[in-house]
């Protein structure tokens, strides 16, 4: 080896060099779209899905396993469109919107279809605490009874009797059969009137709380929302937050104080009120939308459009607020 090589850096830094920062990718929310829906024109950020699309418009679809603060899983097929050129029904919630779509909310194919999922929910669970399904239900002209009995509460309970629910012809449907199920003190289980929306499954899981307490067990009539192993709550993951009941859309999940005032006829929505507060267990600061009635409090939920919650509270906010009855 070169002596005069022995002191030399076994590394050198590389001189500097002129560079140009390569430019930002543009976003893609600042890229545009235009379609159009029921005649009229609009110009939406890609990404943005029909429905989303459509009120923009002011167009209402209607919905019933989607929520604002879900991800959509395309259970339900009441908000389906039909698109211009495609061979099946679209489901609104989640189909992006593309340039150039044609799209039309309210033919006679798609009222038909949604008249149709109506009257198959109908017909399989009580909806007597779904004021929203009620309404469409009389708006699309909607006959559940041509599908089979009735899922009144009152034949419902003759149903149990029997030890099940017949729908259509002779299936026997595993969520009707289930007798209403309280084996806590905070909330009520009555999967009779569940239409299997997948929501609080969802709210359970990776859209909000990450306890996976719950989710769909069985096929077909089997289809039923299930702890693991069907064991009840309090030998299970469930932590009582509660989210699951604020997203239920048929009175499936309510709070104990609600099923126990409905069972002794003593429920009553003329003389209850809401006032929204914050909750005072930390300093988080969620809002709580508190129902009152006779001057005991009879429920608790959070608003979805409060950013600080979205809906969402702990087993504290949810239920502990229970304290002010004495």
């Amino acid at each position: 080896m070169n002596p005069d090589e022995i002191n030399e850096p076994i590394w050198k830094v590389p001189p500097p060099r002129a560079s140009v920062m390569p430019a930002r990718p543009p976003d893609p929310a600042c890229q545009t779209i235009t379609l159009q829906i029921d005649g009229r024109t609009v110009t939406v950020p890609a990404g943005t899905t029909l429905l989303q699309a459509a009120s923009r418009l002011g167009l209402r679809i209607p919905t019933l396993c989607w929520a604002p603060t879900l991800t959509p899983i395309n259970a339900c097929r009441i908000c389906v469109v039909e698109v211009e050129g495609a061979r099946t029904l679209a489901p609104a919630c989640a189909r992006p919107a593309e340039a150039g779509m044609v799209v039309q909310t309210g033919s006679e194919r798609v009222r038909l279809s949604r008249k149709l999922v109506l009257e198959l929910l109908a017909s399989s669970v009580a909806l007597d605490r779904a004021p929203e399904l009620l309404r469409l239900i009389q708006e699309y002209g909607a006959d559940p009874e041509r599908f089979g009995p009735s899922a009144a509460p009152a034949d419902r309970r003759d149903a149990r009797h029997a030890g099940h629910h017949h729908v259509g012809d002779g299936a026997t449907a595993e969520t009707v059969a289930q007798p209403v199920k309280v084996d806590n003190s905070l909330y009520v289980r009555d999967y009779a009137r569940c239409v299997l929306c997948y929501k609080c499954v969802e709210a359970c899981g990776t859209d909000a709380q990450h306890t996976f307490a719950i989710t769909i067990a069985g096929r077909g009539f089997d289809a039923r929302v299930s702890t693991e192993w069907d064991a009840p709550l309090p030998e299970g993951a469930c932590v009582y937050c509660g989210n699951c009941i604020n997203v239920c859309p048929t009175g499936a999940l309510v709070f104990r104080t609600e099923h126990e005032l409905r069972e002794a006829g003593s429920w009553a929505p003329e003389r209850q009120q809401e006032t929204d507060t914050i909750c005072p267990f930390c300093g988080v600061g969620c809002t709580l939308r508190v129902k009152v009635q006779d001057d005991k409090l009879v429920s608790v939920t959070s608003p979805p459009e409060v950013d600080v919650t979205g809906g969402n509270l702990c087993v504290k906010g949810r239920f502990g607020t229970s304290y002010v009855n004495g």
